[in-house]
């Protein structure tokens, strides 16, 4: 069930109301939903450019969604001519291209540019429909939120939006040398958080940044942990075979670093960390693969050769292999490969790559900040390190180097931990977090007309 939280104090999230169903005068559950994906669309590769967890759970949500009957249409920009205006990316879900600005070489960044041109997109598909053909607005990451603002309004349904990232707490945990969010991101998001409905916080934690840096409602925040493709993600033949088939040394200490190369995921805090290892234990050398696989984005497009040339400063581009981003499949087998995933980033809504490391079978070595501490059981299915010393991930990636059992151990306990992280449980509580707020706005309509 979803959860609709109040805040105790002391950064704690609590339940609030249970809705057991649906209401009288009206639908237990939308039929149809507008998803909106504005930069980013769920048909990307994630790993390049600005696709990335968000891509994997839009795609995956709106799978399980149709799969318990609520179809499910994603706008998102076109990127290329030769795209159709819509394509069904599984039963029950529709994919629609939207021109807005030029289909190549246009940044995050300028995208705000083209909302207007988004928005009108989005309303000439809807004015093609019959009245009421929406039930609800969810839009991913506040560029959608813009947008969705716009078109809950018009068409008279609630607004469900998911932040995804924030801009005040990536501003506050900064990497040395990134660039913060701009004031127009900040007032952007502010301004949906106060027109949604229904805000959908990964972990209880973010609820509580919701609140605190943006004044949220807190009865208007709904917890609902992300999932992970189970089917894909598993264990499956284990270790040894996965190595085979990558061309990987089977007896190597592999730290894999997988996810957009740029200064807030911290692939440098890895490299640095493999140099302080190699330092301490030079025989380690001949036992050790770094893969790092994935490709500059956002802000590491400014420099897309400075890990390359990092590795090299710090003499260990032998025992480094990049690699570019691969599909879900062929990470699944690089999880499985890998002795353990390092994320060291500044900040995670949640780290689903952490969730689908560990669901493979490999323990991961995290940064305690955002979501990770929710993704991974410090001690159990990984190690969770407070800030981004390199000694300090040393110390842990040590502790594999010097007991190769306890990869295995912990990859056990990592791999029954994900279990509790499925698709279908994060399916089901998002159907009720649109029925809440469904039955919210209805009431809302109700005595505003009395």
């Amino acid at each position: 069930m979803s959860q609709y939280v109040s805040r105790l104090g002391s950064g704690r999230v609590a339940p609030r109301i249970r809705f057991p169903g649906g209401f009288a005068g009206g639908p237990r559950k939308p039929r149809r939903i507008a998803m909106l994906s504005v930069h980013t669309s769920p048909l990307h590769q994630p790993g390049t450019g600005d696709a990335g967890g968000m891509n994997v759970y839009i795609v995956e949500l709106a799978k399980r969604l149709a799969a318990i009957n609520i179809e499910v249409e994603i706008f998102t920009r076109a990127t290329t001519g030769a795209l159709p205006p819509s394509v069904e990316l599984a039963p029950g879900v529709l994919v629609r291209h939207v021109d807005a600005g030029p289909y190549e070489g246009l940044a995050k960044e300028e995208l705000p540019a083209q909302l207007c041109a988004f928005t009108h997109g989005v309303m000439q598909a809807w004015a093609g429909q019959r009245p009421g053909y929406y039930d609800l607005v969810h839009s991913h990451y506040w560029l959608s939120g813009q947008v969705g603002w716009l078109a809950a309004q018009r068409w008279g349904v609630p607004l469900v939006h998911a932040m995804h990232t924030m801009a005040k707490v990536k501003n506050a945990a900064l990497a040395e040398g990134d660039t913060p969010e701009p004031a127009a991101r900040v007032i952007g998001e502010t301004q949906i958080v106060h027109a949604s409905d229904r805000l959908i916080a990964n972990t209880a934690g973010e609820a509580d940044e919701l609140v605190r840096f943006y004044e949220a409602d807190p009865a208007a925040v709904a917890i609902v942990h992300p999932g992970v493709n189970l089917d894909r993600f598993r264990p499956a033949d284990g270790r040894v075979a996965a190595r085979a088939r990558l061309g990987l040394p089977q007896d190597a200490l592999i730290p894999l670093f997988a996810g957009r190369i740029q200064p807030l995921k911290a692939p440098d805090v890895l490299l640095r960390a493999v140099a302080v290892l190699l330092d301490r234990d030079p025989s380690l050398r001949s036992r050790i693969v770094v893969p790092v696989v994935g490709g500059p984005s956002g802000s590491g497009l400014a420099k897309p050769e400075g890990l390359q040339k990092l590795a090299a400063r710090l003499g260990i581009a032998d025992v480094v292999r990049f690699h570019p981003p691969v599909g879900q499949d062929q990470l699944a087998d690089w999880f499985r490969a890998a002795s353990v995933l390092v994320m060291p980033s500044y900040n995670e809504s949640f780290g689903l790559v952490a969730i689908e490391a560990q669901a493979s079978g490999t323990p991961v070595v995290a940064a305690a900040v955002g979501g990770l501490p929710v993704a991974v059981r410090d001690e159990v299915s990984g190690f969770l390190i407070p800030g981004h010393d390199p000694e300090a991930y040393a110390q842990a990636l040590g502790r594999f180097a010097d007991s190769p059992q306890l990869v295995d151990r912990m990859g056990r306990a990592a791999a029954a931990h994900a279990q509790s992280f499925g698709w279908d449980t994060a399916a089901a509580a998002t159907a009720d977090v649109y029925t809440a707020a469904m039955h919210d706005h209805r009431r809302r309509a109700r005595s505003h007309h009395r």
